[in-house]
């Protein structure tokens, strides 16, 4: 079993061949401004306009906790937008940071990725404005990706 690749760089800049899903994770609340988001909307309109009308429209489809809206922003790129935050601020609850939802997202991640034969390129998800620690997070994405034969890389932002 192969295991996650970390390296410094732009995850919206993904690197290799083939096909490749980048995915983030979002809040419940059809938030979109702050944190890695705003480096995706800088390179591609197309998941932000996709997920606020996944929001908008959500009395009609599976927009919530867990569920995963796939955006196609090139010819091999998609951008995975994976519902698992609830909230946008540390409160009373805790961090917005939902481990369950992330897990059931990376499930479907899982599925999608290897319908398309895909590898799967992303920040540190849920560890930056959701609060979550990386050594709750890793473990889910080795898994459910990793463990499906998924190469996984994850961008740390930096030179």
């Amino acid at each position: 079993m192969s295991e996650i690749t970390y390296v410094r760089g732009d995850a919206t800049a993904p690197l290799g061949k083939g096909v490749k899903v980048i995915a983030h994770v979002c809040n419940d609340l059809g938030g979109w401004g702050k944190g890695f988001v705003l480096a995706l909307s800088r390179r591609w309109p197309e998941p932000e306009a996709a997920y606020r009308r996944w929001h908008r429209e959500r009395a009609k489809n599976d927009f919530g906790l867990g569920a995963v809206q796939f955006v196609e922003v090139g010819r091999h790129i998609r951008v995975a937008n994976m519902v698992g935050q609830r909230g946008m601020k540390t409160g009373s609850k805790g961090v917005p940071v939902r481990y369950e939802a992330i897990d059931t997202a990376l499930a479907a991640l899982a599925d999608k990725a290897a319908e398309l034969g895909a590898s799967v390129h992303m920040p540190r998800i849920g560890c930056g404005l959701a609060g979550g620690k990386w050594s709750r997070v890793e473990p889910l994405i080795s898994e459910r990706l990793v463990g499906r034969g998924i190469a996984v890389t994850v961008y740390d932002f930096g030179g």
